[in-house]
């Protein structure tokens, strides 16, 4: 029964990813969807900004939150150990479609883009931010990263899914995080920016910030040590144009190895 559940659960809630993440597009680019950054219940601004905050903060909240290992810890007290990364999801997943359900508008346009050539250059720019994030996820282990994995493993039978390597190949060898950089990409390359929109990737690019430099990295270094340390030394955060740092880890400053 449990291996049965594990399976049909893993799928599910992959596959509601991946409307989620195709949603996702729509939302940020306000095209083909119902609801985007710029299309929803109009409603006076100190209002819509603040359910747009609320909305933010309570995405920033759930994803930060549930992938520290101080979390997961306790959580797999509660949730089978090969369920928790696909329970993490489906919360990403619900905490997603609120958001697009809920979020309003601000139409006041802060710049737009209307020479033609210019809006396709900066729409094939966003196409490119979205498709790096997607391309990224493959280079690590894009099935890991959404529980499916996981939960196969325990519908075959099978024992506790490896730790994931350290991956330093293509895209991680210019940045740390491509993943995130193409997020931020694909949310500022657009032709029309409106109040709303620059609130979105405004507030989304200060929690990417934060949330990498100050959890994951430090996630990082406390399960990689050292190695992570030679990495954050030679390869970028964020930035490609910026040089890497000469030296070794001795000269690095040390970070705290614990989980938070």
């Amino acid at each position: 029964m449990f291996r049965s559940f594990a399976f049909f659960y893993g799928t599910a809630n992959y596959a509601m990813f991946l409307l989620v993440f195709l949603y996702a597009i729509g939302f940020v680019s306000g095209v083909g969807v119902p609801w985007h950054v710029d299309n929803g219940v109009p409603t006076p601004w100190p209002a819509a900004l603040a359910i747009n905050l609320v909305l933010l903060s309570l995405f920033a909240v759930q994803h930060s939150g549930m992938a520290r290992p101080a979390f997961k810890r306790w959580f797999t007290r509660i949730v089978p150990a090969p369920l928790e990364r696909s329970t993490f999801v489906l919360a990403t997943n619900l905490v997603l479609v609120l958001l697009y359900w809920q979020w309003r508008p601000l139409p006041m346009v802060v710049w737009n883009a209307e020479a033609e050539a210019a809006r396709w250059l900066l729409h094939g720019l966003a196409a490119v931010g979205w498709l790096l994030v997607l391309a990224s996820t493959f280079l690590i282990d894009h099935f890991d990263l959404f529980g499916v994995r996981q939960s196969w493993r325990a519908a075959l039978g099978r024992g506790p899914t490896p730790s994931a390597p350290f991956v330093t190949r293509a895209l991680y060898r210019i940045v740390r995080h491509p993943i995130m950089l193409g997020f931020l990409i694909a949310f500022w390359a657009t032709p029309t920016m409106t109040v709303g929109h620059l609130l979105f990737a405004g507030v989304t690019t200060g929690y990417i910030l934060v949330a990498v430099k100050y959890l994951e990295e430090r996630d990082l270094v406390a399960q990689f040590g050292d190695t992570y340390r030679e990495y954050q030394l030679r390869v970028p955060m964020l930035l490609p144009w910026r040089r890497p740092v000469e030296g070794s880890v001795a000269d690095a400053p040390r970070m705290p190895a614990r989980s938070l």
